[in-house]
Order: structure tokens, then sequence, then C-alpha cells
């Protein structure tokens, strides 16, 4: 007989945006137009000071193993990233090497957790949050995101949590925040550092969408007083220097915590490979100026899609203050034809044309704060985002393909309104 799988195993979920990625490859591979607005990817090419420096360490074979933490050098390169862009002032020792940041929550349940804690998560989240408290045997506990208060973190959740959890232990934080776009404003930065310091509570500061800040400018808990003993951020090339596929990012807390982190990065991974590390440096070092630019186009196509989106009857869309998603409201909508949120995002995919569909996700993916909303990608060039705004409300308004839609797909059925 088979070796039975545990029950971590049998029940964990996964990233709901590669299993839509993957449905809208498969339409498209029969013949169908998708535009993809599922998928957090950079349409733009690798920053050219990476890829240079990339090949060159490459050919130059620096392709074996190397240390656990990272390579000195590009330690050094994220520590001089996080004085120039934050005031925050740490050396080499207090950054370790990672492939890509998503390792790092796993990394810091395994540093900071025992079962039985509770860890505290702003809701909707990112999907694989769950997976990795779980993994430790851990508690999470949500707090709401309200888009009311622009998706900001409720700090009077964070006082409750710590006066009421039988044991808090860990906070995780996501500023810009994936998947509605909302900022953690600089206040609520510092209010959240007051009420933690000094107790035994980790954060972890998720931060991999630093430079897609539409509105203010990004502030990292590091800055504030103590923090450095109390938290773990962490960064990654995906986003800002368009390296999805490197596998490469990093994170940054005390000399102590990052020995910790070694160790458990030793024990997992080995190593990030070094040709990676060389050229993740050099974009930190000398990618700036394109980075900018390449911002600013994110920028435009972000507000542009949300202002076409809002316009849309039945749509509630909030200008993001960052990251390359907007987040609508899609509750009326729903509630008029019976579907939930992520119902309606597979109806527009699969169900509302036979030779068109629009990929992107229902908000429940991300946690059920995120029912009756929709999360839309910016990454298609701007002619391919209106088509897709256009489609929304020719597909809304074929009723009659959805109800066939839901008669071979009923646990879609909103069976509750949305409120």
């Amino acid at each position: 007989m088979p070796a039975s799988f545990s029950r971590f195993a049998t029940e964990v979920q996964g990233e709901t945006a590669f299993t839509v990625l993957a449905k809208a490859r498969q339409l498209q591979a029969a013949g169908k137009e998708v535009i993809e607005l599922e998928i957090g990817d950079s349409p733009f090419p690798t920053a050219d000071a990476a890829t240079a420096a990339g090949i060159a360490a490459i050919e130059a074979d620096q392709c074996h193993y190397g240390p656990s933490s990272g390579l000195p050098d590009f330690r050094d390169a994220a520590a001089e990233y996080m004085g120039r862009e934050y005031g925050v002032d740490v050396k080499g020792e207090n950054v370790v090497a990672g492939p890509g940041a998503k390792t790092f929550q796993t990394l810091f349940c395994e540093a900071f957790l025992n079962p039985g804690d509770g860890v505290l998560v702003f809701s909707p989240h990112f999907p694989t949050y769950p997976a990795n408290i779980h993994r430790r045997g851990a508690r999470m506990v949500t707090s709401r995101l309200e888009q009311s208060h622009a998706f900001r973190p409720n700090l009077a959740d964070v006082e409750r949590f710590l006066d009421e959890d039988p044991h808090p232990k860990a906070i995780f934080l996501n500023s810009p925040h994936n998947p509605t776009g909302g900022i953690a404003l600089p206040e609520d930065i510092a209010g959240l550092a007051d009420i933690i310091r000094g107790q035994d509570v980790a954060l972890f500061s998720d931060e991999p969408y630093d430079r897609m800040v539409w509105s203010g400018s990004h502030h990292t808990p590091l800055a504030e007083a103590g923090m450095l003993d109390q938290c773990v951020s962490a960064f990654t090339f995906s986003k800002s220097y368009s390296m999805s596929g490197w596998r490469l990012g990093f994170a940054v807390s005390s000399a102590a915590i990052v020995d910790r982190f070694t160790l458990l990065t030793n024990t997992a991974l080995s190593c990030v490979p070094p040709f990676t590390q060389i050229a993740g440096a050099a974009a930190l070092r000398n990618g700036d100026e394109q980075r900018e630019s390449r911002m600013q186009e994110f920028r435009l196509k972000v507000e542009g899609l949300a202002a076409r989106v809002d316009k849309i009857d039945g749509i509630d869309c909030l200008t993001p203050g960052g990251t390359f998603y907007v987040f609508p409201s899609v509750k009326d909508v729903c509630n008029r034809l019976g579907v939930t949120s992520h119902g309606l995002a597979l109806f527009v995919l699969e169900g509302a044309d036979d030779n068109f569909g629009v990929a992107c996700l229902g908000g429940e993916c991300f946690g059920e704060a995120g029912a009756g909303f929709l999360r839309l990608s910016c990454a298609e060039p701007e002619d391919r985002l209106r088509q897709a705004v256009d489609f929304l409300p020719e597909a809304f308004g074929r009723t009659d393909r959805l109800a066939a839609f839901l008669e071979t797909r009923p646990e879609y059925r909103l069976d509750a309104p949305y409120v």
C-alpha cells in the first residue's frame, strides 16, 4: 500500500494565482485569447545591470556552493541599500540571502513559533501565510483590513491580540499590501512598534513591494527604535528589478536573528546560487535609474486601471497606495448575479465567452476577509488592460451563460449576500 500523507500535507492550501495561471495557459493552448491579470509578475526584462553581472558570473563559473548566509559582497550591497533608501544603519552581518522572499516566512516561523503560539495576520493576506504558520502547529488570528480605512492595519486589534490571546508570539505585516494595495502609514508603523517594543513578540515585515509606493513613501519597521531585535524584514528582487525567475531575496534583522536564519537555511536550502547574488548586488548598486523609470510606468498603469474599473456599474475601486494590483469591491455585482467573487473571476475567464477571457482572482483566495473583491494585476500592456476592463461589464451581462456556468460549478453560488 502507498504511504499515507501527513495531516498537514492533506490540508494545506497553496497560492491560487498559480492554479488560475495554469488554467489560463491551458485555455490559451486550446486557442482561447486570455488577458492575464492573475499573476504578480513583472512584464519587464531583468534589470540590465543584473543581466550583465549574472552572465559574467556564470561565465566565470560562479555556479558552485556558497555560504548559507549569502556572499559577503551581496550582504554588504543589501545593507548599503537599507541605509541609502530607508536610513537603517545595518551591516552585512544583518543580512541573510534567500531564494526570493517567500522562504523567509518559513524560516521566521521555524525561528520563533512553537505549537499553540498565536500569530496575528492582517487579512486579506498573502495565501502562503497560513501554511507556514500551521506548519509549526501555531494558530493564525486575523485582523480584518477594511476598504473604508484604506486597508490600513488596525492597531486596536494588535492591542487586543496581545491582551487576550493565550500565547501571542508573532505578527505578520505586509506593506505595501498584497492583495489590497494598502499602505501602512508612518504613524501605523510607529504605533505598531510602540505596542510590541520590549515584549516577547516577533514581527515579520513582508516588504517585496517596497519600491512600488504611489502615495507617500515606504516605511520599514526596522527604522523604528529597538525593532532590529524584534523584526525580520523580507525583500525581493522580483518586483523592483524584474528578477522573479532568478529566485533571489534577502532578510534584514539583528545579527543574532540572522545567525539563526543562516543555520535554518543551511539545514533546508544549503545556499543561494552565487551567480544570482552577484546579479542582485549589481542591481542594488547600479540599477536605481532603470528601476525608478519602470516604477513610474507601473504607477501610471495601476492608477489608470483603478480609475477605469471604478467606473463600471456595481464596482467600487480605491486607487491603491502601492503594488501593481487593484482590489475592487464587486459585492453589488455578485449579490445581483448570485455568484461568489472567485466564481465571478472564473466565469470571466472560462464561461463568459468561448473565444476570449480575462484571468483574475477572487478576493477569497486571500482569506475570508477578501470575499466580495477581485484582484487584478496591471502587468499587461495598456491596450490589453483597456480591453480587459471593457470586457468585464459585457461578461457580467451574460446572465444566461452565467447560469449555465453555475450549473456545472455549483460551489460558486453565493449562499448569502455580501455586506
